[in-house]
């Protein structure tokens, strides 16, 4: 039986940015496809108790996204936007994330995600976050974050393994 891969989700203390690395048995074009496809994003993005309801997804350099995470009902639990700065295939994706939720707008992250191809067939894919304070930062992890990261990439693992 082969090891459920390890997500890595490093936060140092007083600093304003987190990074979260993971690896996964496909190739680097296919791991790509699955973070820039709306169809394919909405199968595995976010925690497994939740839907996906994608409002737009424009994956190209200048465009822009909104979806919205949906519990079993139907009910909107939380809505995040952004605008796509660069989309450069199968390389790097950049990014902002913003939450709609907060009563105060403009508490965005940059996002950098970087897609290795490793020996294999292999891919590592890194997210490099930065926040605009260390508060914004501290308040992401305590967020549930690191779990909504783990089961939607243990989602992506399952839809890989399809594509």
């Amino acid at each position: 039986m082969k090891a459920k891969p390890e997500t890595k989700i490093i936060a140092e203390p007083g600093r304003t940015d987190v990074s979260v690395v993971r690896e996964f048995d496909a190739p680097r074009e296919l791991v790509f496809k699955a973070h820039e496809d709306p169809e394919l994003i909405k199968q595995w993005l976010g925690p497994k108790k939740y839907d996906m309801k994608i409002h737009y997804y424009n994956s190209k350099s200048g465009g822009a996204y909104r979806y919205s995470v949906v519990d079993k009902s139907g009910k909107t639990v939380a809505t995040f936007n952004g605008a796509i700065h660069e989309v450069t295939a199968p390389e790097r994706i950049i990014q902002t994330f913003e939450f709609e939720g907060l009563p105060q707008r403009g508490h965005v992250t940059l996002d950098c995600t970087t897609f290795e191809a490793l020996p294999g067939n292999r891919t590592r894919v890194t997210v490099h976050s930065v926040c605009r304070s260390q508060a914004d930062r501290d308040a992401i992890m305590a967020s549930g974050m690191e779990s909504g990261v783990n089961e939607g990439y243990e989602k992506l693992d399952e839809l890989l393994t399809k594509l």
